[in-house]
């Protein structure tokens, strides 16, 4: 397994930790972005291995856990209208305001899980009578993929096709974290695979605005202790700046005809964000030439603005004030058989991943 065993090599792993421990004087809170990147530090024990004064605070990088409760109801409304709509399998267990996915699907709903949008195109051209929808949620890492499936689907002529999109950007999730007056975050962990395909010469100036490090890792137990020793060395000599500790597969560019495909069908605009709220210019929309393909202008989408209020803290633990464990519903109410939140149900949320690993 090239470029994935040596990067769990427990003599790598050892030096990074023994190096972080030697650097780390003063007391420093990073932040992951990336939900993957806090299942592994979990995961893999690495949060009891940092010596004291480095903590991790997990953030918003679970792009299923910032769905919001009314894109839920949209897509379920969808579904009670007998639409086809297709899904990741890690949205169909999150709570909408009354039921999830699942639920819906149990009572009748026809729900498709699937591992690629191409796969709805398919089903589209199947079921010419029945119009298709995909549920096209993610970070930047998701977006060509759904961007080329509206490409492919207006190749082929297809009127049946469309997509329900919540495509959040992480560049303003760390602006909209770090203008909290409760952060106190010191350095970022960029995430890898987000970077893979924006590159990183957009954190550029975030990094100067608001004097804070930013050093893209990976997913690995090496990667990651890597990507927090660097962090720690700038913070202790008192510097700031954009640091590659991923560079096996991240460039300073990024993925180049990745980001013409996301442009040529998304355009940047406002984004609701589930526990966090409305952020502007956090996420892309379908442009007004392919509206076609949007099926929230298709379709007269039925939906409330919802708050729930169960006990549920997932906007607190999203936005890195709060851990699971202080969540006073955790492993009582809230748990992956009954999740009160979607940092519950996503396997990249930091509820699940305390709840296996901790729980």
């Amino acid at each position: 397994m090239k470029l994935l065993t040596e990067y769990r090599n427990p003599e790598i792993v050892k030096y990074y930790l023994n190096e972080i421990k030697k650097a780390a004087k003063g007391d420093w809170q990073i932040m992951e972005i990336c939900g993957g990147q806090t299942h592994s530090l979990v995961k893999n024990g690495l949060l009891e291995l940092l010596p004291k004064n480095v903590t991790m605070i997990h953030g918003p990088g679970c792009p299923v856990c910032v769905t919001p409760i009314s894109l839920i109801d949209k897509a379920i409304f969808l579904m009670e209208q007998g639409i086809i709509l297709c899904s990741f399998g890690d949205m169909v267990r999150v709570p909408g305001s009354k039921k999830s996915l699942l639920q819906a699907k149990a009572e009748g709903g026809d729900l498709r899980i699937l591992y690629s949008p191409l796969e709805a195109i398919k089903i589209a051209q199947e079921n010419p009578q029945k119009e298709v929808v995909f549920f096209a949620v993610g970070f930047e890492t998701t977006a060509p993929g759904n961007a080329l499936a509206v490409i492919h689907a207006q190749k082929l002529g297809l009127k049946n096709f469309s997509l329900l999109t919540s495509h959040v950007l992480v560049l303003p999730a760390m602006e909209a974290i770090l203008d909290d007056k409760f952060c106190k975050i010191n350095a970022f962990l960029g995430a890898g695979h987000v970077c893979t395909i924006t590159g990183y010469k957009d954190y550029h100036p975030l990094v100067e605005k608001y004097k804070i490090s930013i050093v893209v890792s990976g997913f690995e137990p090496a990667d990651l202790l890597k990507g927090i020793y660097h962090a720690v060395v700038q913070l202790e000599n008192g510097e700031h700046f954009v640091e590659n500790c991923y560079e096996r597969w991240v460039s300073e560019e990024g993925n180049l005809p990745a980001q013409k495909v996301m442009d040529e069908i998304f355009e940047i605009g406002e984004q609701e964000w589930r526990g966090i709220g409305k952020i502007a210019d956090s996420g892309l929309v379908i442009r007004e030439k392919y509206a076609n393909f949007d099926a929230t202008k298709k379709f007269e989408i039925k939906s409330e603005n919802v708050r729930i209020e169960n006990g549920c803290i997932a906007g607190e633990i999203l936005r890195g004030n709060k851990k699971p464990f202080q969540c006073p519903e955790f492993g009582k109410r809230c748990k992956p058989s009954n999740p009160l939140g979607a940092p519950m149900v996503s396997s990249e949320g930091a509820c699940a991943a305390y709840y296996n690993y901790y729980g």
